[in-house]
């Protein structure tokens, strides 16, 4: 397996590549398979149009590796937190407030999850399977905001003025999570990637004390129970990527803004990323033109996953995320 190969520092012909939100609105199949269920929580839960949307990007892109159809928020909902999505709009999230009234889950409560990762093993033989879940104070984010937010003033009031409830829960968040991830590599996940998209509001002080500290234990956590590549893809400025370092992990992902040459010189972990998305938003010329200037510039030859600085958007046009797959593929790293 190519990806693999290339986490493991291994000489390859080219780099591996897969996309963030490689199934999605993009594309046409998707959105045909999506008007089978009643919401999108509902979609995510039924195993058999999961699988089916999971293996599009192989399908349609030919990409390296596949990554389970889900969500982030799922877990949240055995620990007792109510999760709407409305058509057209964000998630809602609706709980108490106390911490003290969630739960501990096991991974039976979302063993649809496991059924998927186990149904694309069987399916796609040749290619990876990536396992996910939300980082711990991503979520805590979304439960306290009771969605997404611009600012994320009432997370960062909570962390503030109710700081040892915050380390409550975010400690439950972290145990709920190493069962999820756990259940998903003895499902069959071949590597797991912790999303952290809303870690960037944070200063940094609050990042050490509250992301960090529960990032580590759930990585440790996840180390000590399986030997699969471990990604954190953190969304912000790079000046945190020092303390993520020490953190873990085999794998950081990382967005734009960070100058991941310089990273990949300095750095001994395998990087993944960071194109601009937007590039895809330009003509074919020019997103030819990017993509293979970036990968001419790479100062490695393994180590090294292609990807986005974040995921591909709804109004995307499928023939050119093809074509940006195609040229990294078409690169050679034998010249």
């Amino acid at each position: 397996m190519l990806l693999l190969k290339s986490l493991r520092g291994e000489e390859i012909p080219r780099f591996p590549v897969w996309l963030m939100r490689q199934a999605g609105r993009y594309m046409p199949q998707y959105r045909e398979l999506r008007e089978k269920e009643k919401d999108f929580l509902s979609f995510c839960k039924n195993v058999e149009l999961a699988t089916r949307v999971s293996l599009l990007p192989l399908e349609l892109l030919g990409v390296d590796a596949l990554i389970i159809f889900s969500d982030i928020l799922v877990p949240l909902e055995p620990m007792g937190v109510r999760v709407e999505f409305a058509e057209g709009e964000g998630p809602r999230l609706f709980w108490e407030g106390k911490v003290e009234s969630l739960k501990k889950i096991d991974f039976s409560q979302t063993a649809f999850v496991g059924e998927i990762v186990a149904k694309l093993k069987a399916l796609a033989k040749d290619l990876p399977v990536i396992g996910f879940c939300g980082a711990p104070f991503t979520l805590m984010a979304y439960m306290v905001e009771g969605g997404s937010s611009k600012d994320f003033r009432k997370t960062k009031r909570f962390l503030w003025e109710e700081g040892e409830k915050a380390q409550r829960l975010m400690s439950l968040l972290t145990e709920n999570l190493v069962e999820y991830l756990k259940g998903q590599v003895r499902a069959g996940a071949d590597v797991v990637q912790v999303f952290d998209s809303w870690a960037l509001h944070l200063p940094y002080e609050e990042f050490q004390t509250y992301a960090q500290t529960h990032l580590r234990r759930l990585f440790e956590e996840l180390k000590k129970f399986s030997s699969v590549p471990l990604v954190y893809f953190y969304r912000g400025s790079g000046s945190f990527l020092r303390a993520l370092e020490d953190l873990p992990v085999d794998v950081l992902s990382v967005d734009w803004t960070v100058d991941i040459k310089s990273v990949m010189r300095e750095s001994s972990k395998a990087l993944q990323g960071n194109l601009d998305p937007a590039l895809l938003y330009c003509s074919e010329e020019v997103l030819v033109e990017k993509v293979r200037d970036f990968l001419k510039g790479l100062p490695r030859r393994t180590l090294y996953v292609f990807n986005l600085g974040h995921g591909l958007m709804p109004d995307m046009d499928l023939q050119k995320v093809r074509l940006l797959v195609d040229t990294v593929k078409s690169h050679s790293l034998s010249c």
